[in-house]
């Protein structure tokens, strides 16, 4: 019998959690974030005000979305650009799929983006026999152990130097050297550069779309991203419609922000702006610009006035870095191209007949995710209204019943006491029977994956009538 989404979030959770060394790794990765976070936010003179602005430049964006998406087209088709609106990934996965075999592609080489593997474009051009290299180190990393990115920012944290190297012995010998990182580095490098010289299609995400000037901005650190937007024919951008923003001057705040939310720069390395195929006199830039405006379940989330502020997220990854969930299990164990926080808020309302609804509860709401999100996206809030869809969306009529009793009960405080008394005395009973943590137990879910407290000898009602005045 197949399992569910939320059985097989319960199965790899236990694992990992189990797995010290797997939480080694990522809890010291994780840590060396944090650090550089904290250093990069002290260089803003105010980092809860720059947080603010970006809230509102974004909140703006999105209210306006049609407005600033249809400026975005008129001004990339003005310089000779093509603008597909995608309202499905199947959609955007015909498009590209098309366009490649019309322009007889063989090989593609890619800039990391999370769009992509949200709509699995990879799978499918590789079926249409192109063959299609990832370029970020980190996802080419996952891409050769054949696995999706572990996080939204850094794909291979899950990997230590020594499983890395392991790797490219068996993958690509002929360009080791050595084994300690720049030298690994350097292999991944060697291997990639054949890749972008004899690829005829380059596809990038775009982390920022920018409606007055009709740009699109894309933020990389290893120089891949200049590399495939300029020297293949054909340059592909993919991107969710919530990427889009006002002003090219919001780039001023939005670009460090999103840099020190991440990974604790003041700036990427390569900001680059992409605004359409190359033009005459200009000296590189593709034949062929395309973009493709991504749908897929955004307009639901933009119809809900109270799921709308979602779409404001710019992918940072910092509430994975601090969700105590997500340190605990890694990214594989969500099952979805999203992880962590943004992901157990995001991944519901893009898919919501999917069966991701359990993924809200895969968080102690302990509201860290919020405090950090540099959009100031109410995180614990998002994951509160999605509990409370996905109890409206159920048909288990156990739990209905139970919260049911619930309320009746605590409406009245003599039901209360009374139930209180029932509770202990049902718990005294289950332990001199030894029937804790067994299939008997009637508090089974409990105490499946926790110790049972102890019954307590009196209530707190009569405890306070004891000793409260002392």
């Amino acid at each position: 019998m197949s399992r569910t989404p939320a059985q097989d979030f319960l199965r790899r959770a236990t694992e990992k959690s189990a797995d010290l060394v797997h939480r080694n790794t990522i809890q010291r990765n994780i840590d060396s974030y944090d650090a550089a976070v904290t250093r990069g936010k002290s260089r803003f003179a105010d980092w809860e005000a720059a947080r603010a602005r970006c809230s509102e430049i974004k909140a703006e964006a999105i209210e306006h979305l049609d407005t600033y998406l249809e400026q975005f087209e008129a001004k990339i088709k003005e310089r000779g650009g093509h603008v597909f609106w995608a309202e499905t990934a199947e959609d955007a996965r015909a498009y590209v799929a098309q366009l490649a075999k019309n322009r007889g592609v063989k090989t593609v080489v890619k800039v990391k983006s999370m769009v992509t593997e949200e709509i699995h474009l990879a799978g499918v051009l590789e079926k249409d026999g192109i063959t299609v290299w990832e370029t970020d180190l980190g996802e080419y990393i996952v891409q050769l152990r054949k696995e999706p990115p572990y996080h939204i920012v850094t794909p291979a944290m899950h990997l230590t130097r020594i499983q890395i190297a392991e790797l490219f012995r068996e993958k690509i010998p002929d360009e080791m050297r050595g084994e300690d990182p720049p030298e690994l580095v350097a292999a991944a490098r060697r291997a990639l550069r054949k890749a972008f010289f004899s690829a005829e299609m380059g596809i990038s995400g775009a982390n920022f779309l920018v409606a007055d000037a009709g740009m699109v901005a894309i933020s990389t650190n290893e120089g891949n991203g200049r590399l495939t937007t300029s020297i293949p024919r054909i340059h592909v951008a993919i991107a969710g419609i919530e990427k889009i923003i006002p002003r090219l001057t919001d780039l001023a705040l939005l670009w460090p922000v999103l840099a020190t939310a991440g990974t604790g720069q003041p700036i990427t390395t390569y900001s680059t702006l992409i605004g359409g195929p190359r033009q005459a006199g200009e000296v590189d830039g593709p034949e062929e610009f395309h973009v493709v405006l991504l749908d897929n379940g955004r307009s639901q989330i933009f119809a809900s006035p109270e799921h709308r502020e979602i779409l404001k997220c710019i992918r940072c990854g910092a509430c994975l870095n601090v969700c105590p969930v997500y340190r605990q299990v890694g990214g594989h164990a969500y099952g979805t191209t999203y992880q962590g926080p943004i992901g157990s808020v995001l991944t519901p309302n893009l898919r919501p007949s999917d069966g991701f609804s359990h993924l809200s509860y895969a968080s102690s709401l302990c509201s860290a995710c919020g405090t950090v999100c540099p959009v100031k996206i109410d995180l614990p809030h998002q994951l509160l209204l999605n509990r409370r869809d996905a109890i409206a969306r159920s048909d288990n009529t156990g739990n209905r019943l139970a919260f049911h009793l619930f309320r009746w009960t605590a409406m009245s405080r003599r039901r209360f006491a009374a139930m209180g008394w029932l509770s202990r005395k049902a718990l005294s009973v289950a332990k001199s029977l030894r029937l804790t943590g067994s299939v008997l137990d009637p508090m089974r879910p409990w105490t499946k994956y926790r110790t049972a407290p102890a019954p307590p000898g009196q209530s707190f009602r009569s405890w306070w009538r004891s000793h409260g005045q002392q």
